[in-house]
């Protein structure tokens, strides 16, 4: 059974920085693609950014190309997302996501607040 748990979300004032940590437990994060996802208020689910199982790839939607960056440590069981430049409009829940043969598992979100 995959569990993932968010942490390191906060409020954060327009232009500061944050960064995410995604832990997973079980034995097949190193072999499963991952991914981040957000959900501002209102508003659907939408992907941030993803990475390949090894972490050679990565691809991220236009709004947040240049300011957010994914990673991961295999090793760890970790899936990290450094966001600076912060804007008001990256105000959402955000949550990590796994892709494993073909079942989605999401972990409970943590909460991104970008206000002054």
């Amino acid at each position: 059974q995959v569990q993932l748990v968010e942490s390191g979300g906060g409020l954060v004032q327009p232009g500061g920085s944050l960064r995410l940590s995604c832990a997973a437990s079980g034995s097949m994060f190193s072999v499963a693609p991952m991914a981040w996802y957000r959900q501002p208020p209102g508003k659907q689910r939408e992907l941030v950014a993803s990475i390949t199982h090894s972490g050679r790839f990565t691809s991220y939607v236009d709004s947040v190309k240049g300011r957010f960056t994914i990673s991961r440590d295999n090793a760890k069981n970790t899936l990290y997302l450094q966001m600076n430049s912060l804007k008001p409009e990256d105000t959402a829940v955000y949550y990590c996501n796994m892709a494993l043969s073909g079942v989605n598992y999401w972990g409970q979100g943590t909460q991104v607040t970008v206000s002054s």
